[in-house]
């Protein structure tokens, strides 16, 4: 096992750069998912962590040991791939061991090592089977499987589940969580699943156009996103932004007016400097954070254009329209937002409802998107 540490890294292609200086230092034994939307540059930093992709400024430690310099072979890494990627003309077990093989392992302890990966991934009996005759899920098994073999100190996974359909995809979070608790190494993980995320990981990197926006534990990115992006991404269904201007401010709290809701007001306590009287902000709110009317500081009136029934939740999506005269706001006119209910209260679709807001249950961001606290 080992620590893996990144300072100051930096990745260009030709004139473009795209990863603004990386710092993120992972523990010996953590499991640690790079979270991020599609071309933020998180499968390019776990390639330059792997030795495939040259770093272009700072530094990469794997066991107290830069490797900037060091071949893929030789830093103590290995990684499981997206696509498979199995020898075809060959049986299972030979998959696991052709690597050890082709590199004069003793035959003894390539046994060994193929027949412990087996029991731990329970696919002993498939050893003489061949690509072709497995299952996605099965075939992925064997991909961590060959990476299993090779005893390394630090594990990659480069969006290994993406080829699987829903039901395996939640079977295999199981199995990759069960490994790690079984074997205690270091793993690195790339997806753009906030699910994923949220069910692997001891800590997560939030990653937005080839910057580091948090790192955090998954339940403190939720509940204490540090700006707007990662207020956004984290969750799903994702937060509800609400277009506001402050109209109040007594010191220790913000009234803020919601821009398409009527005037209505929510009064939010702050815990450090507040944004002056006029100031243009974002409330966020998560779906399962509105209430019925009147159970809140704050009611608002919605209409449900459409209800998603998930068996014991329904997602309502609503619409609000910005009253007249209404100031605009940094999302001015028509307002989307998705509300959480339970089943047994969902509501027809055109109906118009009234829904409630706790302020000690949103969030406040300023125009940049930046936390107010």
């Amino acid at each position: 096992m080992a620590a893996v540490r990144l300072k100051n890294v930096v990745k260009r292609f030709g004139g473009f750069q795209i990863i603004h200086g990386a710092n993120i230092e992972v523990d010996d034994g953590e499991f640690v998912v790079f979270v991020g939307p599609s071309g933020c540059g998180k499968s390019t930093l776990l390639r330059m962590i792997a030795g495939l992709e040259d770093i272009s400024g700072g530094e990469i430690a794997i066991g107290g040991k830069v490797v900037n310099d060091v071949e893929p072979a030789d830093r103590g890494i290995a990684m499981v791939f997206q696509s498979y990627a199995l020898y075809p003309h060959m049986s299972v077990e030979q998959n696991l061991s052709f690597g050890l093989r082709m590199n004069g392992n003793p035959k003894a302890d390539t046994e060994r090592r193929v027949n412990r990966a087996a029991e731990i991934l329970r696919i002993a009996e498939l050893m003489k089977r061949r690509p072709r005759q497995l299952s996605g899920g099965q075939r992925q098994r064997v991909a961590i499987g060959r990476a299993i073999v090779r005893e390394p100190q630090v594990f990659l996974f480069d969006e290994p589940l993406s080829n699987l359909d829903a039901e395996l995809r939640v079977q295999m979070r199981v199995e990759i969580s069960r490994l790690h608790k079984e074997l205690g190494v270091t793993m690195i993980y790339v997806t753009h699943d906030q699910t994923e995320a949220m069910t692997l990981a001891d800590r997560i990197v939030v990653l937005n156009a080839g910057n580091i926006e948090q790192i955090g534990a998954p339940l403190d990115l939720y509940d204490d996103p540090a700006n707007r992006f990662v207020a956004g991404f984290v969750g799903s269904p994702k937060m509800n932004f609400m277009a506001a201007k402050v109209v109040g401010n007594d010191g220790g709290a913000v009234t803020v007016e919601l821009a398409n809701h009527c005037g209505a007001k929510l009064r939010k306590p702050l815990s450090g400097a507040p944004p002056a009287v006029g100031s243009e902000v974002v409330l966020g709110v998560r779906p399962e954070h509105f209430f019925e009317a009147g159970e809140g500081d704050c009611d608002i009136a919605i209409k449900a254009d459409v209800a998603e029934h998930l068996g014991s939740v329904s997602y309502v999506y609503a619409s609000a329209g910005a009253s007249a005269g209404a100031s605009a706001g940094p999302n001015p006119g028509q307002e989307e937002l998705i509300i959480e209910r339970e089943a047994s209260r969902q509501r027809a679709n055109g109906d118009h409802m009234v829904v409630s807001i706790k302020a000690g249950r949103s969030l406040l961001f300023d125009k940049s998107g930046a936390r107010i606290r």
